[in-house]
């Protein structure tokens, strides 16, 4: 048997599926202003799983790990350098 001459690209195929009138078009049908058969509306949604992502839950199983970085003032010697630090100011304005 001879090979094909044309390969089916995913992505190709994928290029090809008109997501916005599928989704138009189901919508229409949910709303009531057109009527589909339950053969056409299996197959739009079968079309719309190949091209949309599945947005179904998912589960993390594992260790998050965050470092975080401070910034701490250098450490005082004495009472009076504390002091002479965080001592509010007396300047009046």
């Amino acid at each position: 048997m001879a090979a094909r001459k044309t390969r089916f690209d995913p992505n190709y195929i994928r290029a090809k599926i008109q997501t916005h009138q599928l989704v138009r078009r189901l919508t229409e049908h949910v709303n009531g202003k057109v009527k589909l058969e339950a053969t056409q509306v299996s197959a739009a949604l079968g079309l719309l799983k190949k091209v949309m992502p599945d947005l179904s839950a998912t589960e993390h199983s594992g260790e998050i790990v965050r470092s975080y970085v401070i910034r701490a003032p250098e450490p005082v010697k004495s009472t009076e350098e504390w002091q002479q630090r965080n001592a509010p100011s007396t300047t009046l304005q």
